[in-house]
């Protein structure tokens, strides 16, 4: 695990950036995407850029249940303001949360993931340490599945809202196993609030109460911080 401090959210965008582009370079052809705020300067950066991607699949790790593509809170909303509206993708795949049987989505997911082996997996990372939404107690081996948020998340959440009651309580996510299967995996995280996720995450145990302490075992993991989220790590 290699971890990079930085002073800005931008700075750690224009290393993440230049992750992409080298393993764009020698062969990628899947990305595994993320939402939520730690990735939005890196979608910037993508958006700004020469970098085309239209041979290229993406594959986004999670999507609330309940919430059409049109929602200006879905994930599917997200990824088409920050990236897809100005980088096409050859084929871009979301979990579908209006599915009307969740458990045949839930499997349709892992036969997408299946197909299409990820080169390079984006995470950001809850207060709880979670990844996707794999909350704590998530099995290391588990494959994509329908998840109930955990309090924490949803009020984590909530300030995306205008009500918090409007807050999803369930989402699809990828598995960690599916998360662990990524060739290369950049997990960027800013803010105070993220400093104890993030010493778990580094120096903790490899536990299932920490989601992000298996990155531990992987073999190629970069974590992208700013100082304040690096403010509890003491090596």
């Amino acid at each position: 695990m290699k971890v990079i401090v930085v002073k800005s959210q931008q700075e750690g965008a224009e290393i993440a950036f230049d992750l992409l582009k080298n393993k764009l370079a020698t062969g990628a052809q899947v990305l595994g995407l993320a939402t939520g705020s730690s990735p939005i300067e890196f979608y910037k950066n993508i958006r700004q850029s020469d970098l085309d991607f239209s041979e290229v699949t993406s594959v986004n790790l999670d999507e609330y249940v309940g919430l059409d593509e049109e929602s200006d809170q879905s994930y599917a909303y997200f990824m088409k303001e920050q990236l897809f509206s100005a980088k096409p993708f050859k084929k871009s795949y979301l979990p579908n949360g209006l599915a009307s049987d969740l458990a045949a989505e839930v499997e349709r997911y892992n036969h997408v993931l299946a197909e299409h082996p990820i080169d390079f997996q984006i995470l950001g990372i809850g207060r709880n340490g979670h990844i996707g939404f794999n909350e704590p107690g998530a099995p290391f081996d588990g494959q994509t599945h329908l998840v109930d948020l955990a309090p924490s998340t949803i009020e984590a959440n909530a300030r995306f809202f205008d009500n918090s009651e409007d807050v999803p309580k369930q989402a699809i996510s990828m598995g960690i196993a599916n998360i662990m299967a990524a060739k290369t995996i950049v997990l960027m995280a800013y803010g105070q609030e993220k400093a104890d996720a993030i010493k778990a995450t580094v120096e903790g145990p490899v536990t299932e109460e920490v989601p992000a302490s298996v990155l531990q075992n992987h073999e190629d993991v970069v974590l992208i911080i700013d100082e304040a989220a690096a403010s509890k790590l003491t090596k």
